[in-house]
């Protein structure tokens, strides 16, 4: 049963036993949606309970950096109870992800039980390298979430309202992946309780929108250090935290740091905000480094990287700042004034320690239904 109650004192509860279709008044029919990745500037390492965080976290949804989903259905042929499923990524047969979807479906029957009575054909594609920490499971799940709210209006009529939509779609996008719940939404996106963030929910994400402008026009340039699959997914990562000595100091920390950072955001204070961004990168990786058995994501080229762009914004005084996610590429982020002279250093001093690519993004304006 999905029915959960939070700090808010309401209740929620999508399970709906009612969304049954009469299988021969179906046509078959596909939706679409291209949904963005995100990069969190607090981060969301440790979970509790069904993929619940165990602090706030807040992000920026990108643009370029995306997946396209497509859910096509026709109605099922005979009686089968359970979900029956092809699944192509980059336009080729995937078993294994497609034996993680089907279980993640299965997941969702009492919430979609319309579900097993189709058979459901999914092509999808990133923009970007999977698993290399870009977030890739980010826009994939949320994608995948969006279809599947889609598909239940277009068959049922029942989330007509954007609010309620997209809401349900970040719950379920939750289920599959954390912070997939962020890339609902466009700009900013806060996930987790927070006594200073109203209507904020562990159940799923909500959108920032008190933030200063020059946020709205931030850049972030996807160094890619490694194209490489990394060795400890981020599912992995986040069980490790459960025996981490340092885990409880950590949320604490993640608390303290979203409060001064919420701050910077209102009033446009780039140094505040980049200092915590880049004090959350790394102490995400200090987390893996101290997990148990320890493990290291980053490369010899992501901390080169690190050190040039320090070493730039001590000499320019520009406002350019780094994060990273669960893996070794680098986000450099920074506001659309500087982009020229931040463009200039990047293909003069650090072009030289990416593996031949760079993705420039920047804060972007959504999920978009294709």
């Amino acid at each position: 049963m999905f029915h959960v109650e939070h700090s808010f004192n309401t209740t929620m509860d999508y399970n709906n036993p009612k969304l049954i279709i009469e299988t021969t008044g179906i046509t078959p029919g596909e939706v679409s949606w291209k949904s963005p990745s995100n990069i969190a500037l607090i981060k969301y390492w440790g979970k509790y309970g069904k993929q619940l965080p165990q602090n706030p976290s807040i992000s920026f949804t990108l643009d370029k950096a995306n997946t396209e989903t497509t859910l096509k259905y026709s109605p099922k042929k005979g009686v089968d109870h359970g979900i029956e499923l092809s699944f192509f990524f980059e336009e080729k047969e995937n078993p294994a992800f497609e034996k993680k979807i089907k279980s993640f479906l299965e997941s969702l029957i009492d919430v979609f039980p319309f579900l097993k009575q189709l058979q459901l054909e999914i092509h999808s594609k990133n923009s970007f390298p999977h698993s290399a920490g870009i977030a890739s499971s980010a826009s994939a799940m949320s994608a995948l979430a969006l279809c599947l709210c889609s598909l239940e209006d277009k068959l049922f009529g029942t989330l007509k309202d954007d609010q309620e939509f997209r809401q349900k779609a970040s719950f379920i996008a939750r289920l599959g992946s954390g912070s997939a719940c962020r890339s609902i939404y466009p700009g900013l996106a806060v996930w987790g309780e927070s006594g200073e963030i109203k209507e904020s929910s562990n159940l799923y994400a909500i959108p920032f929108n008190e933030q200063h402008e020059i946020f709205s026009t931030f850049h972030d340039d996807i160094l890619i250090v490694s194209r490489q699959e990394k060795k400890v997914s981020s599912r992995a990562g986040h069980a490790l935290m459960q025996e981490n000595i340092y885990a409880e100091n950590r949320y604490r920390q993640a608390r303290q740091r979203l409060h001064t950072l919420l701050h910077a955001l209102k009033t446009g204070d780039l140094e505040t905000f980049g200092h915590i961004t880049e004090g959350e990168a790394l102490t995400l990786h200090a987390l893996m480094m101290t997990s148990n058995p320890p493990y290291v994501l980053m490369h010899p080229n992501t901390l080169h990287i690190i050190n040039a762009i320090h070493d730039y914004r001590a000499e320019t005084n520009h406002q350019v700042y780094f994060s990273l996610d669960a893996g070794p590429n680098i986000h450099l982020l920074y506001p659309d004034n500087i982009k020229k002279e931040v463009k200039s250093f990047t293909s003069e001093v650090l072009a030289k320690y990416c593996d031949n690519d760079i993705l420039e993004d920047n804060v972007g304006k959504g999920p978009l239904e294709l």
